[in-house]
């Protein structure tokens, strides 16, 4: 399955944060909202979101700090910047800050969306219809998974799972993050789903190959990578 693009919004104002999110969400966003700059600061470094909108006006730590902050970190997402302030200077100050886009207040929705829209565009350039990675190769429009000339035979949520890794190799994911991308927020199951289709899904992948793909980082989650 193609997964969603993850936008977190820093909002304080609720019924303006309500009304974006619901539209984003209507655009098929996976969309989380923070009222606060610490809230936005602290949410941004543990999710990775694709894409930021950032107010500038928040309590606790303004739009511009947070994106100094994030930016200063290493964080490098794309950032939209919400304001009132139209003035020259402030459209300099806030893209110097590391904002990639600066929407003025009031503005409309449709202006918004297409902002968004061209920002992830150039993060996605491409989406590859076959997702590689050492000997394993994924084909998503026929739903096929090789493993050097091996056909692999997977169910639907083993795909979905193995298609989830294949997008971000090399990236320690978290079990919070594969339950949300691959069973989505209202899972309510066995707390140990994940452990059990990592384990079916590495029986099958390592049939033909026994060198291991999908590892284990202990106490935090699983990542594709590089066998030894």
């Amino acid at each position: 399955m193609a997964n969603p693009d993850r936008i977190l919004l820093v909002e304080d104002d609720p019924k303006l944060a309500q009304f974006i999110a619901d539209e984003l969400t209507l655009e098929g966003y996976q969309v989380t909202v923070a009222g606060n700059g610490l809230d936005g600061l602290r949410i941004a470094r543990e999710s990775q979101p694709d894409l930021l909108i950032l107010d500038w006006m928040l309590p606790g730590l303004s739009g511009l700090d947070l994106c100094l902050r994030l930016r200063n970190t290493g964080i490098q997402v794309p950032i939209v910047m919400l304001t009132a302030r139209d003035e020259i200077s402030d459209r300099v100050l806030g893209l110097n800050s590391g904002a990639d886009d600066y929407v003025t207040k009031p503005f409309s929705i449709e202006e918004l969306l297409a902002r968004i829209k061209a920002r992830l565009r150039r993060l996605h350039p491409h989406d590859p219809d076959i997702l590689e990675f050492e000997d394993l190769s994924l084909n998503r429009p026929t739903r096929e998974v090789y493993r050097g000339t091996h056909l692999i035979e997977l169910t639907a949520k083993e795909f979905d799972l193995l298609e989830f890794l294949l997008r971000h190799p090399r990236q320690v994911l978290t079990r919070d993050q594969i339950l949300e991308q691959v069973w989505g927020y209202d899972f309510m199951g066995e707390s140990n789903i994940i452990e059990v289709y990592i384990r079916a899904l590495r029986i099958k992948l390592e049939v033909h190959n026994p060198k291991r793909l999908v590892q284990t980082v202990r106490g935090v989650g699983y990542v594709l990578r590089e066998y030894a």
